[in-house]
């Protein structure tokens, strides 16, 4: 999450937004705690989301510059690419176990739509289905209807590069230091204000944490 994005962000958003029971099956019991706990996991999870992201558009990037290749219009697929006389659709997910059975069953029916709406102006067309994900590996990549590459395959597979998966981790380090820096002088004072107002808020006068009350904000109507 980048420095603008943190600054507006609100309280009442991220309890909504977390499992309170979670939070109180592990026996948080401080405001700090809590505050602490929930803001970080809902901080986490927005961060997967964007730096997949921003994986992807890199993807698209690195194949628009070896093959000529271009964010896909259609629905469901993220890249599109001829290569060998083959037109690839790509879905890009961030890393290997990115869904359960209805996500991956939705994916495959993307496949077949791209695939006929792609074959509406060239019926000859051949057509390749893969599911590329940006880290980790796949020992069994033929998935019948479409491919599965991973981590090293993958960034082979989109650039022609075997030893693209590593070079793009170096420069990465150099950013994240300096963004990490910029991050923790705006998370800490966040943090302080968000543990004033669950206080204010969430807390009985005699300081221990309402959780009836956070619940009823979290899930009741």
């Amino acid at each position: 999450m980048n420095q603008s994005r943190l600054f507006l962000l609100k309280l009442s958003t991220v309890l909504k937004k977390k499992n309170p029971y979670l939070f109180r099956a592990k026996a948080f019991e401080s405001a700090g705690e809590i505050v602490k706990g929930i803001t970080d996991a809902f901080l986490s999870s927005n961060e997967e989301t964007i730096f997949g992201d921003w994986l992807e558009r890199l993807a698209i990037f690195v194949n628009g510059k070896v093959y000529s290749g271009w964010k896909s219009g259609i629905e469901g697929i993220d890249l599109e690419f001829d290569k060998n006389k083959i037109r690839y659709i790509v879905s890009i997910k961030s890393g290997p176990n990115w869904g359960n059975s209805s996500q991956v069953k939705k994916m495959r029916a993307s496949f077949v739509t791209a695939k006929k709406t792609l074959r509406t102006s060239n019926s000859k067309m051949q057509i390749t289905a893969v599911n590329g994900c940006c880290y980790g590996k796949d020992n069994n990549p033929d998935k019948g209807d479409y491919f599965k590459y991973c981590g090293q395959v993958f960034w082979e597979f989109i650039s022609g590069d075997d030893n693209l998966y590593r070079e793009i981790i170096e420069p990465l380090g150099f950013e994240a230091k300096e963004r990490n820096e910029k991050f923790l002088e705006l998370y800490v004072p966040r943090l302080n204000l968000f543990t004033m107002e669950f206080i204010d808020k969430f807390c009985k006068s005699d300081g221990n944490v309402d959780w009836e009350k956070l619940v009823q904000f979290n899930s009741g109507q």
